[in-house]
C-alpha cells in the first residue's frame, strides 16, 4: 500500500503513532481466577502480588515497567501528552481503588491497559461533552496531534495519524493496541472484551480502511486509452 509515494510495511508492527458506539470495558465485572499475574511473567506476578497486597511499591514498579508504554497509548488515543499524563495518572489511582476485583484471570498488565482504555475513553467523552456545550457541535473530536519528534518517514506518519482518526473507535483501539503496542491478539480481547477472532477481524478491517484511505489516487489514463 503506497501513500505519498512511501509504503507502510502493514507485516510488521509499527513503532508509535495512534469503534462505533461505546467499547467501554468493565474491568470491575471481570470474573477471574484465584492465582495472580495469569500471563506466566513473574515480574508480572510479582507487581500483582505486591499490588494485591497493599505494598504501593508493586504500584511504583508497575509505572517503571510499563508507564511510557502505557503513556504512548494514551497519548494516541487523546491527542496530547498533557492528557495522556492525566489519563494514566487517573488509571493508577482506578488501578490502586479496584485492585481488590483482580483474580489472575488476565495478567496483571492486561487488566491495567484495560482499565486505561476505558480511562482514555472517559476523557474523550468529557472533552466531547464539554465542546458540545461550548459550540453546540454534537460530533465527537478527533484527537487533537501535537507536534511529534522527528521520524524516519515524516509525511507518511502524519498522514497516517490523520487517516487513524477517521477510523472507528473499535478499529483504533485494536490497530493502536496491536500495531503500535505489540500486544497479542488474546491480549487485546482480554482488553476490549471480545473473541480474538474478533481483535483479528477488526485489525484486518483497520487496515484495509486505512489502505484505502492513503492509497494515492490513480493516475490518470493516457489520453485515448
Amino acid at each position: 500500500m503506497g501513500a505519498v509515494g512511501l509504503t507502510l510495511p502493514w507485516g510488521a508492527r509499527i513503532s508509535s503513532v495512534e469503534g462505533e458506539g461505546d467499547s467501554r470495558v468493565a474491568s470491575s465485572e471481570v470474573q477471574e481466577q484465584e492465582v495472580p499475574g495469569g500471563s506466566g511473567n513473574p515480574e508480572d506476578a510479582a507487581i500483582a502480588t505486591l499490588c494485591l497486597g497493599g505494598d504501593l511499591g508493586g504500584y511504583e514498579r508497575l509505572y517503571r515497567w510499563q508507564g511510557t508504554r502505557m503513556k504512548n497509548l494514551a497519548r494516541h488515543l487523546l491527542g496530547t501528552q498533557s492528557d495522556a499524563e492525566d489519563a494514566v495518572q487517573e488509571t493508577f489511582l482506578k488501578i490502586q481503588r479496584s485492585v481488590g476485583t483482580f483474580r489472575g484471570q488476565s495478567s496483571f498488565v492486561t487488566w491495567a491497559f484495560r482499565i486505561l482504555v476505558n480511562t482514555c475513553h472517559d476523557l474523550r467523552r468529557s472533552r466531547v461533552r464539554r465542546k458540545e456545550n461550548a459550540t453546540g457541535d454534537s460530533e465527537e473530536l478527533p484527537p487533537s496531534q501535537e507536534p511529534r519528534a522527528a521520524v524516519a518517514h515524516p509525511t507518511l506518519r502524519l498522514a497516517l495519524e490523520r487517516a487513524l482518526v477517521r477510523l472507528t473507535r473499535h478499529q483504533r483501539d485494536v490497530f493502536l493496541l496491536y500495531e503500535v503496542e505489540g500486544f497479542r491478539h488474546s491480549e487485546i480481547a482480554n482488553m476490549l472484551e471480545i473473541t480474538e477472532t474478533a481483535s483479528k477481524n477488526t485489525l484486518f478491517q483497520a487496515k484495509k480502511n486505512l489502505r484505502g484511505m492513503l492509497e494515492p489516487p490513480s493516475r490518470v489514463r493516457e489520453a485515448g486509452r
